[in-house]
């Protein structure tokens, strides 16, 4: 960091961890301003890192999924997502008071290449039943850096093929949809395709096919 940016960076003062366990550190914390000024409460929080997979199938049809999401309070089409577990196999990592697992803030560069790819190759699996020998990685990118810490990692997945069923989690209820590159085009441009990450991934993929 040079001399010059320094003097534009908050200060955290103190911060109030409204709600602290494995899923989310929410909290509020009051910064000092680079003008001395003290300000908040500012909210943010922390909560895991994930791999979003942008597959075609042998045809060069995407694999996307339709879910609900309850942050807009509707169905969505997507990309294949989820959680990059820790080494110990949660999504948190730390133990706090009590034996308490805690989620905590990361870097992209805390998750090492071959655990995001291993999360992605499981997602696409447990949520489609696809699968694929043709695995690149696209970006890592900070989710929504305003109010949190987490990253997306992205990958590409083609070529892929159904093996199996699929093996959702308690809390997943979804549908695979194929669907073809031109109707996914004009979904994003009708915004039916809604998560921003992945149409960055949408896009970022284009590029990587050239």
């Amino acid at each position: 960091m040079t001399k010059e940016d320094e003097r534009i960076v908050w200060k955290p003062l103190r911060t109030d961890h409204i709600v602290q366990d494995e899923w989310i550190d929410f909290r509020n914390t009051v910064y000092e301003m680079p003008d001395g000024t003290e300000l908040g409460p500012f909210y943010n929080f922390s909560r895991q890192n994930y791999a979003v997979i942008v597959a075609t199938d042998e045809s060069g049809n995407y694999i996307c999924v339709r879910q609900f999401r309850h942050g807009l309070r509707a169905l969505t089409m997507e990309f294949p997502a989820g959680g990059i577990e820790r080494k110990d196999g949660s999504l948190a990592a730390a133990v706090g008071e009590g034996g308490k697992i805690l989620v905590t803030a990361t870097e992209p560069s805390d998750v090492s290449p071959e655990a995001a790819l291993e999360a992605a190759r499981r997602e696409l699996r447990e949520e489609t039943g696809y699968v694929s020998d043709d695995w690149s990685p696209l970006l890592s990118v900070a989710s929504y850096a305003t109010l949190s810490d987490n990253y997306a990692f992205i990958f590409r997945a083609r070529m892929c093929r159904p093996v199996a069923d699929q093996d959702l989690d308690d809390t997943e209820f979804l549908n695979v949809h194929v669907v073809a590159p031109d109707e996914l085009r004009r979904m994003i441009d009708a915004g039916e395709f809604q998560q921003a990450v992945h149409i960055l991934a949408y896009y970022r993929a284009l590029e990587a096919d050239r």
